[in-house]
């Protein structure tokens, strides 16, 4: 939901816009906090938000505990199995519970959320600690969590991706996006129904090539007949939408990546921008005959989420310091920047598309008086409306935006009109009114279109209707292209500047016999000249401003720091200025200016000149590792792989890929753009905008799927690449049969999963049922497992496919061991320890008939690991060093990078899974 900005409230704090500080205070006990605030409730009392009768239960509801709400991820056909379990083995369990005589009530799914992926459970602690079922139901929610197939998500934070409307093959920008529950479900609606069109694309092609196609699962099969005619196929199914997630500040969005990366999308891109000013996103170039000139192209979007930083005064049900620190200048001071990021989506829509404007705030200057300035600025209705969303998500209940409002100063005095304002200034100063500006307050001038904008479009969620938090919600369409009006020419967004109030204030004095000059030299006296470079006249444009703002800083102090982010932040609410975005050739130095600092590797930006070339400078010569401003670590370039390259087409013929898969597609990160240690896999939308926009300063922090990953093995012939557990489901439909192996028996796969390591050399291989005879003859080398819907109580009624590892005497699912003990629980109710069997063979004497050499067992027990990840690794003599040697395999690269987000991989407190704002 809209992050919080005020500087005094713990949590989430506006770091998606603009950026921020983390609150280093410890968190309060919930119970600890009197849940009273004078001017809170005096204020949302005046403003009238509910009627008179409904006043006393709308406080009691923000007074409540709020419920815990979770949300079923990823496609349809995954998300509802893990919903049948919940629906059919834990609900009727917590049902039977009963506590001092009643039954309790059970989770029940949200009635407004589609299909009921969505549910919360009101049950209190003390009840829920009580009854082993909760319990039970506990541990299956922070297994499924811990592997992603569970959001822990607050109800009221999924609506905005809901009334978006997005549709697969929309581009789709989330300028605050950290921490990425609604960034998860963006990427899932621009993923809606790709598994069930490439299914029916795939079953079209084995038909042609005379290959049978083992059968879909029920809930795919069901898709397949709703892609028929509203599926995006222009790509053999596989969506050509793309998802940028966006947050200011570098932490945020690598946590943001933590959050999404169990999606394994390639139509994802996250960037590391401020909103206020994010930069234009350049596509190539169509193609130009006969001598023409290219023109420059751009991207827009066809649906844009600007869920942004505010007060959050709508969350004080599970943010305490919401009732403690609660003033009217927490609001007030982030007005402008939520005007400026609104603006801007604006700006970067298609004509036709869809903003979607949201904040956890209730109060009417951070919301209906946002959406009535940008509009305003925007040219008013003619150019951009407010959708009416009165029929979406008929059972949410919601009241109307406000009309009319009051806006209270910083010393709690209300003030019904700008009128008012102006008058108290004229008769006694602007002290104590100097946040206040115009746009503030409700509109009173009709706008360009002729109407008064219909403010009470708007969506308003109050916590008392249906036992949620408080939220802020309205959908934007944008009618034609816009020229936004520059802030310093709109007397709604912005107090006057000294420098003009300094001009009006001589001009208004007797001249004494003084020139205008004289009058004009007065100025100097009156006030501090302007910084033109951030916001004022003709100054360097908003990219110059960053390339300076992100530049190398000299240390600072301890003692310093806090002073320079005060004035960071001070100078962050200057306006920016932005490049005009139409299709046309740009002027000369434009397109290959330099955006951002800092520079691709081997080349240093002139801070002083943004525009200048880069100057090249010995590799020697540079940093061994450099560093962003605030210790953000240098990203590794994008750099896509020729698809004849090498190594690409011995991966190709050891897993027979059908050439009808792309291979146009693949990259690797590292500045010699040679294949080492992973390749990616990402859309081709992605794909041009990475290679486009490369070495012109746009800050892209993550793109692409890890598809194949080199692994160090001993055998000759054997392909070092395995298939990553990230891209199997995108490419194991593309895998030639020779590297398949089917599974129809749930007592197969249990084995395989309770077992780690099974032997299959000797007669090892007649203890694996239906697949002991296929990996006892498959080649040495990964391949794709194939579980396959079958009939019977010993069967399976969805398909799943699962990365397994043939090595020299056994198999191993390539799974760490999380995902092994969710899907335990899950399909089995069993949360019985995991056997490791290589620890026999490593106990066994070194002149026994099976003994193991220690490169063979290293190899066993490394399946899945990065060689250079397990170089310095000894081979384990206990069960359990064996798998703490798997988990750190799969795991070493995301545990870094929590190391760099400082979130603390594995540790896992109850209140932050279950609870936190996100």
């Amino acid at each position: 939901m809209g992050k919080r900005g005020g500087k005094r409230f713990t949590g989430r704090g506006g770091r998606g816009g603009r950026g921020g500080q983390r609150d280093q205070r410890e968190r309060v006990d919930y119970q600890e906090v009197p849940k009273q605030n004078a001017l809170y409730e005096r204020y949302y009392n005046e403003l009238g938000l509910v009627p008179e009768e409904e006043r006393e239960e709308f406080w009691a509801a923000l007074r409540r505990d709020l419920p815990n709400s979770f949300r079923f991820t990823g496609s349809k056909a995954h998300a509802i199995p893990v919903q049948q379990r919940l629906k059919n083995h834990y609900v009727p369990e917590i049902t039977s519970i009963r506590h001092n005589g009643e039954l309790v009530e059970p989770p029940t799914p949200l009635p407004w959320f589609p299909d009921e992926l969505a549910w919360q459970m009101t049950t209190p602690k003390s009840v829920v600690r009580r009854f082993p079922p909760f319990a039970s139901f506990q541990k299956f929610l922070v297994s499924e969590t811990s592997v992603g197939n569970i959001s822990r998500q607050e109800a009221v934070s999924m609506i905005p991706p809901l009334v978006m409307d997005v549709k697969p093959g929309m581009t789709v920008l989330d300028m605050c996006a950290a921490p990425g529950s609604k960034a998860a479900q963006l990427i899932e609606m621009v993923h809606g129904g790709e598994e069930a069109r490439m299914r029916q694309v795939v079953r079209r092609v084995r038909k042609e090539e005379g290959k049978d196609m083992s059968p879909d699962g029920e809930e795919t099969q069901e898709l397949m007949k709703d892609e028929e005619e509203n599926g995006d196929w222009s790509d053999d199914g596989r969506t050509t939408g793309l998802l940028i997630a966006n947050d200011a500040d570098y932490k945020r969005a690598h946590m943001l990546i933590h959050q999404m990366k169990r999606l394994n999308s390639p139509n994802l891109i996250v960037t590391n921008h401020d909103a206020t000013m994010y930069p234009s996103i350049k596509l190539p170039s169509e193609p130009v005959h006969d001598g023409g000139v290219p023109k420059n192209r751009y991207l827009k979007f066809d649906r844009i989420l600007a869920d942004v930083p505010c007060s959050g005064d709508g969350t004080c049900r599970k943010n305490p310091g919401v009732w403690k620190d609660w003033n009217p200048g927490n609001g007030l001071g982030l007005y402008v920047t939520q005007v400026r990021i609104l603006v801007r989506a604006l700006q970067m829509l298609k004509v036709g598309g869809r903003v979607v404007y949201s904040t956890c705030s209730m109060n009417p200057v951070e919301n209906e008086a946002v959406v009535a300035s940008a509009i305003e600025r925007c040219g008013g209705l003619s150019k951009v409306i407010i959708v009416d969303c009165s029929s979406a998500l008929p059972k949410l209940k919601r009241r109307p935006g406000l009309k009319q409002w009051k806006v209270m100063d910083k010393q709690g005095k209300l003030w019904h009109s700008w009128s008012e304002v102006d008058d108290q200034k004229a008769k006694v100063g602007p002290e104590g009114l100097g946040k206040l500006v115009e746009g503030m307050f409700p509109p009173t001038v009709a706008s360009d279109a002729g109407d008064t904008i219909p403010l009470e479009k708007c969506m308003r969620v109050y916590g008392h209707l249906q036992d949620t938090g408080g939220f802020f919600i309205t959908v934007l369409e944008k009618q034609t292209e816009i020229k936004a009006r520059p802030e310093a020419e709109s007397k709604k967004t912005e107090p006057k500047p000294s420098v003009i109030a300094a001009v009006e204030e001589i001009e208004a004095q007797p001249a004494n016999g003084t020139n205008t000059l004289d009058r004009v030299d007065a100025l100097d006296d009156m006030g501090p000249q302007q910084n033109q470079e951030n916001g004022g006249g003709e100054g360097p444009s908003a990219a110059a401003r960053q390339n300076k703002e992100n530049a190398p800083r000299e240390q600072i102090s301890p003692q310093k720091r806090a002073l320079h982010d005060e004035a960071d932040a001070e100078a962050s609410t200057k306006r920016p200025k932005f490049r005009e975005e139409v299709d046309e050739a740009a002027p000369q130095g434009i397109e290959d200016r330099q955006v951002h600092f800092p520079p691709p590797p081997g080349a240093e930006l002139d801070i002083t000149r943004p525009e200048a070339a880069p100057i090249v400078k010995p590799e020697s010569s540079l940093p061994q590792y450099q560093k962003r401003r605030n210790n953000q670590p240098f990203e590794e370039p994008f750099k896509y792989l020729d698809p004849n390259h090498e190594e690409l087409q011995n991966i190709h013929e050891f897993y027979h890929i059908s050439p009808q898969f792309p291979k146009d597609r693949f990259m690797v990160r590292n500045a010699m753009g040679s294949p080492v240690k992973t390749i990616y896999y990402t859309s081709t939308l992605a794909r041009d905008i990475l290679t486009e926009n490369e070495g012109k300063g746009l800050k892209f922090v993550h793109c692409g799927v890890k598809m194949f990953v080199k692994q160090d093995v001993q055998k000759v012939g054997v392909c070092k690449w395995r298939i990553q557990t990230d891209g199997l489901p995108i490419l194991e439909s593309w895998v030639g049969e020779e590297r398949v192996v089917r599974l129809w028996s749930r007592t197969t796969l249990k084995k395989l999963l309770v077992e780690m390591f099974p032997k299959v050399d000797g007669n090892g291989w007649q203890d694996l049922g239906e697949i002991g005879e296929r990996v006892r003859d498959i080649e040495m080398g990964c391949c794709a497992l194939r579980v396959e819907k079958s009939e019977g109580e010993d069967g399976f009624s969805e398909r799943m496919v699962l990365p397994l590892w043939r090595s020299l005497h056994s198999l191993n699912l390539m799974l760490p061991k999380e995902d092994r003990k969710a899907m335990l629980l899950r399909l089995y109710n069993d949360d019985s320890p995991l056997m490791d069997h290589s620890k026999d063979r490593f106990n066994r004497q070194p002149n026994g008939d099976h003994a193991s050499s220690d490169v063979e067992l290293k190899d066993e027990l490394v399946v899945g690991a990065d060689d250079e990840e397990i170089a310095a690794a000894g081979v384990p003599a206990t069960e359990e060093g064996a798998m703490n040697m798997e988990d750190d395999a799969y795991s070493k690269v995301e545990d870094e990078a929590a190391k760099q987000v400082e979130v603390a991989v594995g540790v896992r407190d109850e209140e932050d899974e279950f609870n936190k704002t996100v």
